[in-house]
């Protein structure tokens, strides 16, 4: 007669995809990056975070550095899917096209506020610059050729006037970018209830950003639309400035 042996059974591993598994990893880092910043979240911690093995992390990545590089991968894609949607409609010009995916934009960020909010702030500690630079160095490196395509587009429906579209499609993308101080500034100002302060300071550059681009595209001026009214914009602020 055999012996029975009472108690727990072992957990039971569960076994999923490489492509999940690699998501649950890469949304683990993000997550510990954001909370802990990049230099002091380890690959211990990531592992502990997910219950997976040594071995399962490493069959996926092989340090630290390459997590990070999924993640700038994934808010690359994320940023080109806005532009690859917007090129996929025959029916508008360049100009048309590029209004259409600023307001897609302006919409999306409408829409996830709560989630830009806590990226925004975490990403721009000082512990975080590596992930920053990592991150707007893939979502500008994805985006850049697709923008320039749709600025040689314009210049072949002679709707755009740039002796470069790569080089103007670069000057666009890292224009935007340079707004951070600004942004910076007015989250201040807002978070002491001045709203109409941040709202100035946000509209002031974006309108000035506005002639800007006009300017690099060889368009007349008032044709391209960054931001809507400055109420609209007061609105955005108080819903961004909101405890959740």
């Amino acid at each position: 007669m055999s012996e029975r042996h009472e108690g727990k059974r072992p957990k039971q591993r569960v076994i999923r995809a490489p492509a999940i598994r690699r998501a649950e990893l890469i949304d683990c880092a993000q997550h510990l990056f954001l909370l802990k910043g990049y230099d002091k979240t380890t690959i211990n911690d990531v592992i502990e975070a997910t219950g997976l093995s040594k071995g399962a992390f490493y069959h996926h990545f092989r340090a630290k550095e390459d997590l990070l590089e999924a993640i700038a991968e994934r808010f690359a894609q994320q940023s080109l899917a806005f532009i690859t949607s917007v090129q996929k409609s025959t029916s508008l010009d360049a100009l048309q096209r590029l209004n259409v995916l600023l307001a897609m934009s302006r919409e999306w960020k409408a829409e996830n506020l709560p989630q830009l909010r806590a990226m925004f702030t975490t990403m721009l500690r000082p512990e975080n610059a590596v992930l920053y630079l990592r991150v707007i160095n893939a979502v500008f490196s994805a985006m850049a050729p697709t923008l320039a395509a749709m600025i040689e587009q314009g210049v072949r429906e002679g709707v755009f006037d740039v002796p470069d579209a790569r080089t103007a499609a670069d000057a666009l993308l890292w224009l935007g970018n340079g707004r951070q101080t600004i942004v910076v500034q007015a989250m201040a100002a807002a978070e002491t209830g001045d709203v109409d302060e941040a709202a100035q300071l946000i509209f002031r550059r974006l309108k000035a950003e506005e002639t800007i681009v006009d300017r690099i595209l060889g368009l007349p001026p008032g044709s391209v639309e960054l931001i809507g009214s400055i109420d609209y914009l007061k609105a955005l602020i108080v819903a961004w400035n909101k405890k959740r």
